[in-house]
């Protein structure tokens, strides 16, 4: 069963959650960091993407970005923009976007959890992203990445969140400037907190890992990396878990850079050999079921709607991207790996079409793929089996913002 704890978060004065709160550091480049966090000195950015206090010719991987980090952080503690808490407690996250709210329960999850597979994954890491958040942990001794994780709802645990944050005040509530709402609640009373604890205790056996592959693997490396000398905290990372029936998985798109020799007339011809492909026009096609497909190329959408046979039936290969990689990407363009190949990039359904049709119309990719979004239901049976997903399959809005709860590993 699932093991989580409350935690002493280090968090900031209410004045400042505004403007500490930032985006999550992976969603940003250091240009676009920087720009964020211009005339905002209470950025958590400067301790995320600490970078953008450096010469801009500096390794982002640099051991100066690191100490840079830590030096910002001891200064947002000697500011007072952050406070320690005092006791341990629990959270409860509030996220309100397009007038749809998701909430979740922050606390930490035992890395034992991550390590026996009772969090499970669908995705593999890349060893330097981990390497990149080993170093910030270490040096900075926080957790400021939070690792977001889903589970099959429980009644009581919804029906106790619900009745919580009604007769409660928050402690944070503010619209960022991306309009989505955020509300945080804290739970300092040990009645409740025990209570938390032992319903997923009791009615959680695994959680799932929606978005933060990196983030829980590098909690789980810098554990390893005290060889037996543990703090306790170590022993648990950052996280907030919500409720599958809260949750929706958004599309993750495709562009490429070049037709690997094809012509139009070539490619659709190569297309449609495994797709029924239809001429839609100008008009984006944002695909309304699974097995469907929108391209644009040279300023038309088309429609690709995969043929019978084309495409397995497990629980990896009636993905959609799936069948993108296997009918098209690989034989077609001759992109065998997603992660590596540098004429494939994503774009997260959060941009809409109109970003596909950008990257083409400005001659920087010569076409887009808009792609039907995984299930939630798809991401716990690809997970429950052990298998992984195919790389960028899934996206994940509103995004959880840094800054506004820290897990400490030295206390």
């Amino acid at each position: 069963m699932a093991i989580i704890q409350p935690f002493k978060a280090l968090r900031p004065q209410p004045q400042f959650a505004k403007q500490v709160a930032s985006k999550p550091y992976d969603v940003l480049s250091s240009a676009e960091a920087k720009i964020e966090a211009q005339g905002n000195p209470a950025s958590f950015l400067h301790i995320t993407k600490s970078e953008i206090d450096l010469p801009e010719q500096i390794d982002v991987h640099a051991p100066e970005v690191y100490l840079q980090a830590k030096q910002n952080l001891d200064a947002f503690l000697k500011r007072e923009i952050l406070f320690h808490e005092s006791k341990p407690c629990y959270y409860i996250y509030r996220l309100i976007m397009d007038g749809k709210s998701q909430t979740g329960l922050v606390c930490t999850s035992a890395v034992d959890d991550y390590d026996n597979n009772i969090i499970k994954k669908h995705e593999f890491t890349r060893p330097d992203k981990e390497q990149d958040r080993i170093n910030h942990i270490t040096v900075t001794g926080a957790q400021t990445g939070n690792v977001f994780l889903a589970y099959r709802n429980v009644d009581a645990i919804d029906v106790f969140i619900t009745q919580w944050t009604t007769a409660k005040t928050p402690g944070y509530d503010f619209v960022a400037d991306d309009a989505v709402q955020h509300s945080i609640w804290v739970i300092n009373d040990g009645d409740a907190i025990e209570t938390i604890t032992n319903l997923f205790a009791k009615h959680v056996p695994v959680t799932y890992i929606a978005d933060g592959h990196h983030r829980a693997a590098s909690a789980a490396k810098v554990r390893q990396s005290f060889n037996g000398k543990i703090p306790e905290a170590a022993n648990y990372f950052l996280t907030t878990l919500f409720p599958a029936n809260q949750l929706s998985i958004m599309d993750y798109n495709r562009v490429i850079s070049d037709l690997n020799g094809h012509t139009q007339e070539s490619l659709l011809a190569a297309l449609s050999k495994k797709f029924t492909v239809h001429l839609v026009g100008e008009k984006a096609l944002k695909p309304a079921a699974s097995h469907e497909m929108g391209m644009y190329l040279n300023g038309n959408w088309y429609q690709l709607t995969a043929k019978p046979g084309s495409f397995n039936t497990d629980p990896i290969g009636i993905l959609d991207i799936s069948i993108l990689q296997k009918n098209i990407l690989e034989p077609i363009f001759n992109i065998v790996d997603q992660r590596t190949d540098k004429r494939i990039d994503f774009v997260g359904g959060i941009r809409g079409m109109a970003a596909l049709e950008s990257r083409v119309n400005s001659g920087e990719m010569k076409v887009a793929f808009s792609l039907f979004p995984v299930s939630m239901e798809q991401l716990f049976t690809i997970a429950d089996t052990n298998n992984v997903m195919p790389p960028k399959s899934t996206w994940f809005e509103p995004k959880l913002r840094d800054g506004l709860l820290t897990h400490l590993i030295y206390e």
